[in-house]
């Protein structure tokens, strides 16, 4: 029987010693898929327990040349559809074994800052989960040799380092503006977000060609700036109120939802008009606020279990040749 008193500094032997295995067994046991009995196992995760013993991941980490630790950087939390990729990329790399790093990024120098700890802390890989980051910082990332996988989540990377993960916008904006001429809307704005290059959705440019090719008319477009409510009620409202009612438009298609549901109350609030009799709003993404009864949000729903599963699976080094860009759905409601 072990003499190690509880709650002293306690190590794998005194664990190997108290559940009466090896020390080998130990170290198995607190592995993912390791091989050893469950019988043995559970013997070990009594006596870690009693002990007070937790394996020193960072010691496991410079042995096995893994961390099981993935990075995850946010660069725009006041997006509702951050909040809901958080959500399914933590639960299920917690289930695949891998922790996370959380990281808040405020610009493109803390990426670029962000990147660079993220490879000092020897991270399995780290995950992009917004725009503000450019070429300079991935180069800087990669060329530590210490990122092995460097992901785009949810958005376009035409850099060859990186992988993206996304769904199809071409297809998903098609889709859009077939629905929208369907529906005989004529006067289209598209509200855009931030207009990025490392990590670009094509939202804009494919919705205004699309409607040209169909129409013979160019559409009218406006920049947000970024994917915040709050910003886009107030472009909103500096871009419609005032107008002549012909001047105004009978659809906004916006390239999120954190867009469409901030130029919603705009219209309703600070123009007085109403949705959709007056103007329509069409999102992009289906957050869970979409379908309030507040907002009852047209919009198109981006397969994210599929794409965050997709990504498990290049971190587990599996050869994905269909890892490109994925098919979503249109989700019809009462804003268009």
């Amino acid at each position: 029987m072990s003499t190690k008193q509880i709650g002293a500094s306690a190590t794998a032997d005194d664990v190997a010693e108290l559940a009466g295995v090896s020390r080998w067994t130990v170290t198995r046991a607190f592995k993912k898929d390791a091989s050893v009995s469950e019988k043995s196992r559970l013997k070990v995760m009594k006596a870690a327990e009693q002990l007070g013993y937790a394996p020193d991941l960072l010691a496991s980490s410079l042995a096995s040349d893994r961390s099981n630790l993935v990075a995850l950087l946010v660069d725009d939390f006041s997006n509702p559809h951050k909040l809901v990729m958080l959500e399914k990329l933590t639960r299920l790399l917690r289930k695949e074994g891998w922790d996370t790093l959380l990281v808040n990024t405020l610009s493109e120098d803390d990426a670029s800052v962000a990147l660079m700890t993220a490879s000092q802390r020897r991270v399995d890989a780290a995950v992009l989960i917004g725009s503000r980051f450019d070429d300079k910082g991935l180069a800087t990332a990669l060329g530590a040799r210490r990122l092995r996988k460097l992901l785009v989540f949810a958005r376009y990377s035409a850099n060859p380092n990186t992988i993206s993960i996304c769904c199809d916008d071409h297809a998903a904006m098609s889709e859009i503006c077939q629905y929208v001429l369907d529906k005989g809307y004529k006067r289209p704005i598209f509200l855009a977000g931030p207009q990025t290059v490392s990590a670009h959705v094509i939202r804009k440019e494919t919705f205004l060609k699309n409607w040209e090719e169909a129409t013979g008319r160019p559409a009218e477009f406006s920049d947000v700036g970024s994917y915040d409510p709050n910003a886009a009620y107030l472009h909103t409202k500096d871009l419609l109120l005032g107008r002549e009612e012909r001047d105004l438009p009978d659809v906004l298609v916006c390239e999120n939802d954190a867009i469409a549901i901030g130029a919603i109350d705009a219209i309703r609030f600070e123009l007085g008009l109403r949705v959709p009799q007056d103007i329509a709003v069409i999102g992009f993404d289906d957050v869970p606020q979409a379908q309030s009864p507040n907002y009852q949000l047209t919009t198109y729903r981006q397969p994210l279990d599929i794409m965050v599963a997709g990504l498990v699976d290049i971190l587990k080094g599996e050869d994905r040749q269909d890892l490109a860009q994925f098919q979503g759905e249109i989700v019809v409601r009462n804003s268009a």
